[in-house]
């Protein structure tokens, strides 16, 4: 029978952890087969890590990974998959918005064929401006840039078949792409909306500022997408279009000397050139560095966190 792993990363939550996992375990409980739950300790500061040793040793279907410090919710996602040894993957969030209730819907789907299945926050208890509006914006972006259709992709709820992320490694705040790169893998993803509920413990780790970094990664994803296999296609077109540039601006030059002019005259042609030059230069540069970093990690086998200690674990991940 498959074994169900739900994957809950945790940073300083320590008054929402123990009502988190009553009602995962009355959940769990309910259906028919094996589970565990992973925690995962984010460098939490707030005593969040004494409470997580106490589920463990109470409750043998509760796993925790302690990092030595705080890493970032990516990486105590992926050292949640990498950790977790079912067959089926489920990651939520450790605050309580998440209603565990829903977990059994989405197997269903899973069950109907389909590998991923999203959860989407249709009625979404967060601060209408700082965080909703953003949230609308950027999803219809990404749903539009990467060409899968979701409407919450930030939504933690998913269900996910273990062998359509094993191979997926996950950097800086890329946890919220994950659909799509097992869309790569070939999955068939499906959505499904979900309950959520106001913030009633701890305070909210994200501000408006991680729009930007959507942003950013979305850019990142799109380049992998299309370019990882062959980045001379992107910079070679670059590289064509600045040699055109060249070429157009060098007639200019001959043309405007003709007339009597000179581009000496005022320094915003030069401007606007070096201006748009660094930018591009910069972006550039940027995704350069997402390819080495993604070298610098897989070829040497590195993992994005350290852990500390772990409780009811193996000493080495599941998925590794």
């Amino acid at each position: 029978m498959q074994m169900i792993s739900l994957t809950v990363p945790v940073y300083n939550e320590r008054e929402a952890l123990e009502p988190v996992f009553e009602k995962v375990r009355v959940v769990m409980t309910a259906q028919p087969r094996p589970w565990e739950i992973v925690f995962v300790n984010d460098g939490s500061t707030d005593g969040s890590g004494e409470i997580l040793d106490r589920l463990a040793a109470a409750h043998p279907e509760v796993k925790v990974v302690h990092f030595r410090r705080n890493f970032g919710q990516t990486a105590a996602m992926m050292a949640g998959f990498d950790f977790a040894s079912g067959s089926v993957v489920i990651p939520m969030d450790g605050d309580g918005q998440n209603d565990p209730a829903d977990i059994p819907r989405m197997l269903e789907k899973l069950e109907e064929g389909y590998d991923v299945c999203s959860g989407w926050r249709k009625d979404r208890q967060d601060n209408a401006l700082r965080r909703n509006l953003p949230s609308i914006m950027a999803n219809r972006l990404i749903s539009a840039v990467s060409g899968v259709r979701l409407h919450d992709f930030g939504c933690s709820l998913k269900a996910y078949r273990a062998e359509v992320i094993r191979g997926v490694r996950l950097y800086g705040e890329m946890h919220r792409f994950l659909p799509i790169y097992a869309k790569w893998h070939g999955a068939r993803i499906t959505e499904i909306p979900v309950n959520h509920y106001p913030r009633t413990t701890g305070t909210s780790k994200y501000g408006l500022e991680r729009v930007l970094k959507v942003l950013m990664d979305l850019v990142t994803v799109k380049f992998l997408e299309k370019y990882m296999l062959k980045p001379m296609y992107l910079f070679g077109l670059w590289g064509v279009i600045f040699f055109l540039c060249t070429l157009v601006f060098t007639v200019w030059s001959f043309y405007m000397r003709t007339q009597g002019y000179f581009f000496t005259m005022t320094p915003l042609p030069m401007m606007a050139v070096f201006s748009f030059m660094t930018g591009i230069i910069c972006v550039l540069m940027g995704l350069l560095a997402e390819m080495i970093t993604r070298t610098f990690h897989e070829s040497q086998g590195k993992t994005i966190y350290m852990v500390k200690k772990t409780r009811n674990l193996g000493g080495d991940p599941a998925g590794r």
